[in-house]
C-alpha cells in the first residue's frame, strides 16, 4: 500500500504535516516503539508509530528522524496524547531528512491503525503471490518447467511467512520448502492421520488440528468430486504451520489455489505411472493363465529397465496383495477393493522418508479380482542371475530389515515394516466401516517362481484378513507353518482334520440341501464380510447369519475366532 492511502481513510485520525512529495512510497510493515534508537527492530518500508515518550527535549527530535531515515521507513506517525501536539523541532527535523510526519490524533489508538495496515499489506502481498502462483500453475500445466510444487511452498515463506508442506497419506514429505525448519516424521505421519480422519467425517477443509503444541492446517489435494472412500487413503494434503481460524476469506482462496498447483503435479506423476500398471497387468495375466516361464521371463526383462533404470543385474522380484474393504449394506454403492487399494499401494510402497513428488517410486500395480497386486523389484545381486527359461525358480530369503527402505535395497519388505510404516495414519482413515489387509511374498529369483510369490502373497492377505484390526498385513514366513507344509501332513491326520470339521457340514447339506460347505468357503474368501459374502451368494444377509450359525452349532467352533477360521481355511484346503 501507498502512504497516500492512509490519508483517504478519516477513522484513522491521520493528518499530515511534512513531506507531500513523498507520499507515493510503499508501506510494508508497521511498527510502534518509544525507544531513543530502534534500529535493530527496523527493515525498511515500515510506517513507524510514536507515543513521543523518549523526547524530553528539543535536540533529542534530530537523532531519532536520522535512525528512522538511515533504516529507509517510509513514514512516521507521531501521537498527540504525550504532547498535545506535535513539536516543531520534530517537524523541522523530518523535513530535513525528507521524511513524510503524520500526527495521529488523541481520539485513535495506535492499535486501529496497525490492524489497517497489516490487514492492507497482507491482502496485497497475498495478492502479489496469488498472480504468481497462477504464472507458475499456467508453467505446471504445460510442462515441468515451473520448477514443482517446492518453488510454491518457498513463495509462501518468503511472501507470508508459512512454512508448509505437501504429505502424502503415511506422512511421506513429497514437497517441503528449500529453508526453514524441518517437518519430523512423526509429525507429518500424525498431521496425515489427522487429516484423513477429519476427511472421513465430512468436515469442512481446512482442518484445523494442534501437534505438540504448535497450530496446523490441513488442505486436501482434491483430484475430483465423488465418494471420499476412493480417494481418502491415497489423496495428498497441504499441512501450513498456522491457525487458519481468523484468516481471510482471500488468504484462504489463496490456499486453495496452492493445492489445485499441487493437484497439476499429482496429476502428471499419476500420468507417469501409466506404463508401469500396463507392465504389472501383461505380468499378472501372463503369471495367472500359466504362460511359459520364458514368455513370462521376457516381459519381466522389459519392465527392469523401467521400475530399476541403471541397475545392470537382473532384479529379483517380491509381490504385494493388498485390499480394501467398506461396510456397504447396498451393493450397488459398494467400492471396487482392489482400484481402491491399487492407487493406495503405489502411495504405500514409497520409504516415508523419500522426498519429492516420485522419491523411490519403483513398483508396478494391477488390480484383479477385487484386489490389487504390486510387482516390487529388488536389485539383484550378478547377472548370471538373469531369469531364463527353464531355469527354474528359487526362494530367495530377504535379509532383515526395517521401515520400507529394504524394497529398495535389496532386501525385501517385510509385512510387520510395512504395518508399522502406515497403520496409524492408515487406521485413521478407515475408521470404523474399512479395512485394509495386505499380504507380503518371499523374493523370488526367475519368473519360474513368480507363479507361487503371487499366491503367497494372496494366501498371506487372507491369513491378515482372519485378524482383528483396520490395518492388518501378513507375510511369507506365517505360512510355513500351515500352508506351504501341508503337503508333508501324513494322509490319516489330514483325513481325521478334515473329517472332524466337514463332514458334520456334509452330513447336513446331503440331507437338507443347505450348502453350507460353498457357504462356508464363500464367508472364507470373503475375509469374513457379511455383505460381501451375501453378495457373491446372491443370500440376504440374514439367510447368510443363519447359515454360519447352523454351521458353528454343527462342529461347536466360532466363526468370530481367528483360530477357528484358520482351522476352517486349512481343512478345506486339505479336503
Amino acid at each position: 500500500m501507498r502512504l497516500r492511502a492512509l490519508l483517504e481513510n478519516d477513522s484513522l485520525g491521520l493528518r499530515l504535516l511534512g513531506g507531500e512529495d513523498e507520499l507515493d512510497r510503499t508501506v510494508r510493515g508497521v511498527m510502534t516503539t518509544d525507544l531513543r534508537d530502534p534500529s535493530r527492530y527496523l527493515s525498511g518500508g515500515e510506517l513507524v508509530l510514536t507515543g513521543l515518550a523518549w523526547r524530553h527535549a528539543p535536540e533529542d527530535s534530530e537523532p531519532f528522524v536520522q535512525i528512522l531515515a538511515g533504516a529507509g521507513v517510509a513514514g512516521l506517525a507521531a501521537g498527540e496524547a504525550e504532547l498535545g501536539r506535535v513539536p516543531e523541532d520534530m517537524v523541522a527535523a523530518c523535513a530535513r531528512h525528507r521524511l513524510p510526519l503524520f500526527s495521529v490524533t488523541e481520539s485513535v489508538a495506535f492499535a486501529t491503525i496497525t490492524e489497517h495496515v497489516v490487514r492492507q499489506v497482507s491482502t496485497e502481498r497475498a495478492g502479489d503471490l496469488a498472480a504468481v502462483v497462477e504464472r507458475h500453475r499456467r508453467l505446471m500445466s504445460s510442462g515441468p518447467a515451473g520448477g514443482g510444487p517446492d518453488v510454491v511452498l518457498d513463495l509462501l515463506g518468503s511472501d507470508l511467512d508459512l512454512a508448509a508442506w505437501v504429505l502424502s497419506p503415511t506422512g511421506r514429505q513429497i514437497a517441503r520448502p528449500t529453508e526453514g525448519p524441518g517437518l519430523p516424521q512423526e509429525t507429518a505421519t500424525r498431521l496425515a492421520g489427522a487429516h484423513m480422519a477429519a476427511v472421513r467425517t465430512g468436515r469442512r477443509s481446512p482442518h484445523r488440528t494442534t501437534d505438540e503444541g504448535t497450530a496446523y492446517s490441513l488442505f486436501p489435494v482434491h483430484r475430483g468430486a465423488g465418494d471420499p472412500r476412493r480417494t481418502v487413503l491415497s489423496d495428498w494434503l497441504l499441512a501450513v504451520a498456522a491457525d487458519t481460524g481468523d484468516w481471510p476469506a482471500e488468504r484462504l482462496d489463496l490456499l486453495h489455489g496452492v493445492t489445485q498447483l499441487i493437484a497439476v503435479e499429482r496429476d502428471r506423476r499419476d500420468a507417469s505411472r501409466t506404463v508401469r500398471r500396463r507392465l504389472a497387468q501383461e505380468v499378472l495375466e501372463l503369471v495367472q493363465t500359466g504362460a511359459p516361464p520364458s514368455e513370462i521371463a521376457a516381459r519381466l526383462r522389459v519392465a527392469a529397465p523401467v521400475l530399476l533404470p541403471g541397475q545392470g543385474a537382473s532384479p529379483h522380484w517380491q509381490v504385494i496383495v493388498a485390499r480394501v474393504d467398506w461396510d456397504e449394506p447396498d451393493p450397488a454403492r459398494a467400492l471396487d477393493g482392489g482400484a481402491v487399494a491399487q492407487t493406495l499401494l503405489e502411495e504405500l510402497l514409497i520409504d516415508p522418508r523419500a522426498a519429492g513428488p516420485d522419491g523411490s517410486d519403483r513398483v508396478a500395480v494391477a488390480h484383479v479380482d477385487g484386489e490389487a497386486v504390486a510387482l516390487v523389484p529388488l536389485p539383484g545381486e550378478s547377472p548370471q542371475e538373469e531369469t531364463e527359461a527353464g531355469s527354474g525358480g528359487t526362494r530367495g530369503e530377504p535379509a532383515p530389515t526395517t521401515g520400507l527402505t529394504g524394497a529398495h535395497d535389496g532386501a525385501g519388505m517385510q509385512a510387520d515394516s510395512l504395518l508399522a510404516a502406515v497403520g496409524e495414519p492408515l487406521g485413521q482413515a478407515l475408521a470404523d466401516d474399512g479395512r485394509l489387509t495386505l499380504g507380503v511374498s518371499a523374493a523370488v529369483h526367475s519368473a519360474e517362481g513368480l507363479r507361487g510369490a503371487l499366491e503367497e502373497a494372496r494366501h498371506a492377505r487372507r491369513v491378515a484378513a482372519a485378524r482383528p484390526g483396520a490395518v492388518r498385513a501378513a507375510g511369507h514366513e506365517e505360512l510355513a507353518s500351515h500352508v506351504l507344509l501341508l503337503p508333508f501332513v501324513p494322509d490319516d491326520v489330514r483325513r481325521a482334520f478334515t473329517a472332524r470339521l466337514l463332514d458334520p457340514l456334509r452330513e447336513y447339506d446331503r440331507k437338507h440341501r443347505a450348502e453350507l460347505v460353498p457357504t462356508l468357503e464363500a464367508f472364507l474368501s470373503s475375509d469374513g464380510s457379511w455383505t460381501r459374502c451375501a453378495s457373491r451368494l446372491h443370500l440376504h444377509v440374514n439367510t447368510l447369519r443363519y447359515r454360519v450359525s447352523r454351521i458353528e452349532q454343527l462342529t461347536g467352533r466360532d466363526l468370530s475366532r481367528l483360530e477357528d477360521k484358520l482351522d476352517f481355511f486349512l481343512a478345506l484346503r486339505m479336503s
